[in-house]
């Protein structure tokens, strides 16, 4: 065997390794963790943050079964032992059990929620756990227990537990029926009075494990706040909170503002996904780009023109060092709230004929489509970073959309008076400037299998349903 194997069980998320050993007659070496190559053999990348070792005297020493509130990748270091895990999460699985003989040659990956217990087989046996918390008072009281002898779960401990050395705790945990499933790590929505944060509430599965909370609730500007948060609980924070005052940016007052929610704030909320293991899910903007390409491909090198621009261009810096992340980059977001559609439909039924500027070219993105292509990512586990994500179709200035939005709301689009940018904001001081081409490649994102709407078609479903 070349390198690590890694073989899925009967249990979801619960994987076999096969770990190539090297014998002689000293004894034998094996890479018990080798974090490149299990990745590339397909285990999680789950980065531990603390090992254990038990160490037990004698054959038939017998501990579990423990279902602790974080992943682990358990091994043999010395002797043999007959492993068992049993599936403690809610849902289809629960009580499904898994038994197998663990030499210096097989090692299993854990995920959270899982029961892991173990018999040795020989003596002077060590059993090794990689975690991906650190252990605390406070998490021991998260732990779910199962007893080794439950009828369901039906382990064939090798050597009967009446003969077994086990803890007289162990002896004692509950049987399947009395366990409390352990529940799934949920997900944080930051933001969730935005936009996209509303859209994510609309499209979120019930009781799919959703938290969401606007700025009042959770401000992650305050780092006090942010300090409470217990992210053990969760798996997936999606950041939909964000600086988003163009103009106000480029004043003293907005540029600090927009810096500490931006970027300072961010680069805390990007630190506490590391060290909890989490998936960060982070919007940018068009804005990091000048404009002078047609169109930008997620590897295109940043180059903002403005101060809003320059701070998400620098979150998206800080975001790339997640390991786990969805870096979404979207462009002229239409959603529930103050947008430019909603803005060109009022002016249309209010007999305004605008004044609109028709040389910055892009695609909407319709906070629907966004949050669905979000959930995409999520729920079919896409490679880690980043993606363009706006509605599809032919780009169009903003004069040509709001001729649109006139034409589908039965309107005259000659009402419309294309303009440059230049001569709509003239010489007014305090605006930021804007990219003239903001059209993303999607590419990317439509090989992971999800397709947005045409921006159009977007358009026109948004409007019917206002």
């Amino acid at each position: 065997m070349s390198g690590p194997v890694v073989q899925q069980t009967g249990i979801p998320g619960l994987l076999l390794i096969q770990l190539p050993v090297h014998e002689d007659a000293r004894g034998w070496f094996k890479e018990n963790w080798q974090r490149e190559k299990m990745v590339a053999a397909g285990l999680p990348d789950f980065r531990p943050v603390q090992n254990n070792v038990s160490f037990n005297r004698n054959p038939g020493t017998t501990r579990g079964i423990h279902a602790e509130p974080w992943d682990k990748y358990v091994a043999v270091v010395g002797g043999a032992v007959f492993g068992a895990w049993v599936d403690l999460r809610a849902g289809e699985g629960f009580g499904a059990s898994f038994s197998t003989r663990l030499g210096p040659g097989q090692a299993v990956f854990v995920p959270r929620g899982v029961g892991n217990g173990f018999q040795t087989l020989e003596p002077d046996t060590g059993y090794s756990y990689l975690v991906t918390e650190h252990w605390s008072a406070a998490a021991a009281a998260k732990y779910t227990f199962l007893n080794l002898a439950d009828s369901r779960a039906d382990i064939p401990w090798p050597i009967p537990l009446e003969r077994a050395t086990v803890s007289e705790a162990d002896r004692t945990h509950p049987h399947l029926e009395a366990v409390v499933p352990v529940v799934p790590p949920r997900t944080l929505v930051l933001g969730a009075n935005g936009q996209v944060g509303r859209a994510l509430a609309a499209l979120a599965p019930p009781g799919g494990g959703f938290d969401f909370r606007t700025r009042a609730q959770l401000d992650i500007a305050d780092p006090a706040q942010l300090a409470a948060v217990d992210f053990s609980a969760y798996a997936t924070v999606i950041n939909a909170a964000a600086y988003t005052k163009v103009d106000e940016a480029q004043t003293p007052a907005g540029r600090r503002e927009a810096w500490a929610t931006n970027v300072t704030a961010l680069a805390a909320l990007a630190a506490a996904c590391t060290a909890h293991n989490l998936t960060l899910v982070h919007l940018s903007s068009d804005y990091v780009f000048d404009g002078e390409r047609t169109v930008h491909p997620e590897d295109e090198t940043p180059s903002p023109l403005g101060v809003y621009g320059q701070t998400k261009a620098a979150g998206d810096a800080i975001v790339a060092g997640v390991p786990r992340h969805y870096l979404v980059r979207t462009s002229w977001v239409v959603g529930d709230g103050k947008n430019f559609v909603a803005t060109m439909a009022r002016l249309a039924s209010g007999g305004v004929d605008p004044v609109v500027v028709d040389d910055q070219v892009g695609r909407l993105g319709f906070a629907t489509d966004l949050a669905a292509g979000i959930l995409h990512l999520l729920e079919t586990g896409a490679p880690a970073g980043t993606y363009n994500l706006s509605n599809a179709g032919e780009p169009a200035s903003w004069a040509r959309l709001a001729a649109e939005v006139f034409t589908v709301l039965g309107q005259d689009p000659g009402r419309i008076t294309p303009t440059s940018t230049a001569a709509y904001y003239g010489s007014r001081p305090g605006i930021a400037p804007r990219p003239a081409n903001s059209t993303l490649d999607l590419a990317k994102i439509g090989a992971t299998g999800f397709t947005p709407r045409d921006q159009f078609e977007a358009l026109a479903d948004y409007l019917a349903e206002a």
